[in-house]
């Protein structure tokens, strides 16, 4: 039976950020990339204006000698409008993969979140601005493939 990864072994407490604008997003998207997440662990609050996503978070920022992952609530204020292109909402059973997170400004502050995913799908947040975080909430685990993810050339 393998054991979880905790905090301490990465030595690295659990992350916790806040997005403000396109640089800041930059960072997050870094550390999101490849989060893998059941359909079902979206949500948007319309009357809240949030969107949310639980994902299962590589450890990017840890270089530990076991590739570990954490669950992560990623989530975003003031969306006005959620649409998606290349995906099947029907089918709960569909996992899908963050590739990236981007801006696309408008006016004014505004614009869209742009959340790429592989197989050519995203999810596009229509924005009054960029408010965004990334939290830890659960202890790091040993990432199931044992592998860090890789990406063709």
């Amino acid at each position: 039976m393998s054991q979880d990864a905790t905090f301490e072994d990465g030595r690295e407490r659990p992350l916790n950020l806040g997005a403000l604008d396109a640089d800041d997003l930059s960072v997050i998207s870094s550390l999101a990339q490849d989060a893998v997440f059941p359909i079902t662990e979206m949500k948007w609050a319309i009357r809240q204006r949030r969107f949310a996503i639980l994902l299962n978070r590589f450890r990017w920022e840890d270089d530990a000698a076991r590739p570990e992952r954490v669950q992560a609530l990623l989530s975003f204020d003031t969306v006005l409008e959620v649409a998606s292109q290349g995906i099947d909402r029907s089918d709960k059973d569909t996992v899908l993969s963050l590739l990236s997170v981007t801006f696309e400004p408008t006016q004014d502050g505004a614009g869209y979140i742009l959340l790429t995913l592989a197989g050519d799908g995203v999810i596009r947040l229509s924005v009054e601005a960029i408010e965004a975080t990334l939290k830890d909430v659960t202890r790091p685990y040993v990432a199931p493939s044992k592998s860090k993810p890789r990406h063709p050339d």
